[in-house]
């Protein structure tokens, strides 16, 4: 019988009984740590140290064989070789065990072989009904309670703060090092969870159970990589239902499958990016810095889901005791897309009248001219204004020497729930730092930190991809492998985008119907990249010019690639553009479909400009993609240039992401490059698709 969820999140952070297989009496090796670190921390279940070799632990009764327990456990942590785990599955559930983390490496990460053996562990927990941590995983803890097992030496510390983040962690040294520093800053856990080589158990279940715990209000994550994205992308919708903000932070970025991409999509578009598409659109913040990781959370848990949409960019008004510490947060705001705005007329004649000359400049210095009362004062009335969507203060050294100046005044003043406030502390201010960490004032030690959260904060997070109906493959085009261009417009036609006219012709003898002037490509499988080969001729006139460029095309596929299967020549109508876009669609080996729009033609790689979505999408995240695409601005009436149709380049976005949802094929990626924009409507004139083998 499955845990229900109940059930796991008991026997993952509140075990009555927990099992310390592997545990040492001799304090210098790691395997005594978790019982040392929870009779430290004031941990009230029990603990059964096991051990073949010793009759006592810390003063407590070790017992040979899980077989001799006085009583059941929930948890159990192992600590022994590798090769010894397996056997122990049966004995832990025969004692009751409903969760097994194992702290012994050797399997799935160490290669092949390591796998194998992962493998045949999971099955056989899955037939005792176990759940299983890991392996690989440095352990888990509940500050709330003492129950720390884990090996990790920020445990040591002499004092632990119980609060209200909790963390995820694929990185298990990763996940001592976040606590630790969090720790420093006066930031306190609730729960953390190193997930190991998540053969089991995966980040999306923790997170899944975290959202469900009263003592955690804020989650963050940080990740390796994405290894179940169905379920971690449920998981976040409840967290983002719930409205418990989950902030992440992503090292590394995946190759798996990067190696196969045929297309400009795979080159423009890969893992990373794809994930960090997939995290936007499940309301995830992502970070750059890992401080921001924890110094975020008390910005996001006050203000996430109180405030109202914000304009792009988002305006941030930004008073300050040190000018130039101030600049340095603004220089760092503008190259994340967020903007110092600089106060109106109307409120600077507004605080003369209360005693303050201010400026109108993109930072309000105070730095001579403001006592704390005036300080106080300015914060509450820039609440109130609609000129800005957020107050930075930037505090010099009266942070460090005098915080009744400028850190008082931040405590104390009147604030609303639907403006945020970040503050930044110039100088190194612990007592500052913690008289605005106990106000529930997001407050950041570096330029950078501060930048990152309110960038963060601010970015549009989208709405997970909705399912829609089954998509018809087109009965006579192939069910696997690579598609010609012209099997590829009659797909694209299918699902509603529009091709150019063309016609397939013998290449042997070459006659067509298509207008002139037209565009003559070889069609072969063999050859995805056609101007590579030579294999293209544009602007065709006449039959002559036809004959002859249907000779040159032949001779030089043949030099390029002898052994090609030549299918024959595709004729094409030629087509007028105002603007030249690559539309792609990939299935992410991570993160699942994805659609990009971008900046097209043969300088797609060299100079990105894109916008992507988890697939399929609606028509208003299509609109979305277009303005986040910046070369779209010359179909928009820019300088005086004609309007390209956007709501028609709209729903050819919406309707090739709808590759998402074709049955009875799997399309691993598919490309219009170019896609030509016209005053009326759009139109493919190069496309690809590759299905699986």
């Amino acid at each position: 019988m499955p845990l229900t969820k109940e059930e796991f999140a008991q026997a993952l952070f509140a075990p009555r009984a927990i099992a310390l297989v592997g545990a040492s009496g001799n304090l210098q090796k790691n395997t005594a740590r978790p019982m040392r670190f929870m009779r430290k921390h004031g941990f009230t279940g029990k603990i059964y140290p096991i051990n073949r070799t010793q009759t006592e632990i810390m003063g407590e009764p070790a017992y040979a064989d899980l077989a001799d327990l006085p009583g059941p456990i929930d948890h159990a942590f192992v600590m022994v070789a590798s090769e010894l785990v397996i056997a122990l599955l049966e004995p832990m559930a025969k004692a009751g065990a409903k969760v097994v983390t194992i702290y012994s490496d050797g399997f799935g990460e160490t290669g092949p072989q390591g796998m194998a053996v992962q493998n045949t562990l999971i099955a056989r927990a899955k037939e005792l009904g176990l759940r299983i941590i890991g392996p690989n995983s440095i352990g888990v803890a509940d500050l709330h309670n003492g129950m720390i097992i884990s090996v990790n030496a920020a445990f040591e510390a002499e004092t632990l703060i119980a609060g209200e983040l909790s963390l995820v962690s694929q990185s298990g040294s990763m996940m001592g090092s976040l606590i630790a520093r969090a720790n420093a800053r006066g930031f306190g856990f609730a729960k953390s969870v190193s997930v190991g080589n998540e053969s089991d158990v995966t980040v999306g279940e923790v997170i899944d159970a975290l959202v469900d715990d009263p003592q955690t209000k804020v989650i963050l994550l940080f990740l390796e990589t994405i290894r179940d994205a169905p379920q971690l992308g449920q998981a976040l919708e409840r967290a983002r239902a719930k409205n418990k903000p989950v902030i992440a932070y992503k090292i590394g970025r995946s190759e798996q499958g990067d190696s196969l991409a045929q297309s400009h999509t795979g080159a423009l578009a890969g893992n990373d990016v794809a994930v960090d598409a997939f995290l936007r659109a499940h309301g995830v913040m992502r970070v750059r810095n890992l401080e921001t990781l924890f110094e975020l959370a008390p910005l996001a848990q006050k203000y996430l889901g109180k405030t109202p949409a914000y304009p792009t960019p988002a305006r941030v008004a930004v008073i300050t005791t040190t000018g130039g510490g101030a600049a340095t947060v603004v220089d760092n705001l503008g190259l994340l897309g967020i903007v110092a705005v600089a106060p109106p007329p109307a409120f600077i004649t507004h605080m003369a009248a209360r005693g303050m000359n201010i400026r109108e400049t993109s930072i309000i210095d105070l730095t001579l001219a403001a006592t704390s009362v005036q300080y106080k004062d300015l914060l509450e009335q820039l609440m109130e204004v609609d000129w800005c969507d957020a107050i930075l203060s930037v505090v010099g050294s009266s942070a460090q020497f005098h915080p009744e100046l400028a850190v008082k005044p931040l405590v104390q003043a009147n604030k609303l729930d639907t403006k945020p406030l970040a503050v930044f502390l110039a100088p190194e201010a612990m007592t500052s730092l913690g008289l605005l960490k106990k106000a529930g004032i997001a407050a950041f030690r570096t330029p950078e930190s501060c930048a990152d959260a309110l960038a963060v904060f601010f970015e549009k997070r989208g709405n997970a991809p909705q399912k829609i109906n089954p998509v018809a493959w087109p009965q006579e085009l192939p069910k696997n492998g690579l598609l010609t261009e012209h099997e590829a417009s009659q797909a694209f036609t299918q699902l509603g985008v529009a091709a150019s006219p063309s016609q397939l012709v013998s290449l042997d003898q070459p006659a067509h119907q298509v207008p002139y002037p037209v565009v003559v490509k070889i069609s072969s499988r063999d050859v995805p990249h056609k101007t590579e080969a030579g294999g293209v001729k544009v602007g065709i006139k006449d039959q002559p010019g036809f004959i002859q460029a249907a000779q040159e095309i032949r001779s030089n596929v043949k030099r390029y690639a002898p052994d090609a299967h030549i299918d024959g020549l595709l004729v094409q109508q030629m087509q007028g553009r105002l603007l030249e876009l690559i539309l792609g669609y990939r299935h992410d080996a991570l993160v699942g479909p994805t659609v990009i729009l971008g900046a097209g033609g043969i300088t797609a790689e060299l100079s990105p400009d894109f916008s992507i979505r988890l697939a399929p999408v609606t028509l208003e995240q299509a609109h979305e993609m277009i303005n986040e695409v910046r070369i779209t601005k010359l179909i928009k009436g820019y300088r005086g240039l004609p309007k390209g149709d956007c709501d028609a380049l709209a729903q050819a976005v919406v309707n090739f992401s709808r590759l998402a949802a074709v049955s009875g094929v799997e399309v691993l990626e598919a490309e219009i490059n170019p896609l030509f924009v016209q005053e009326h409507g759009v139109v493919a004139v190069d496309g690809l698709v590759r299905l699986s083998n």
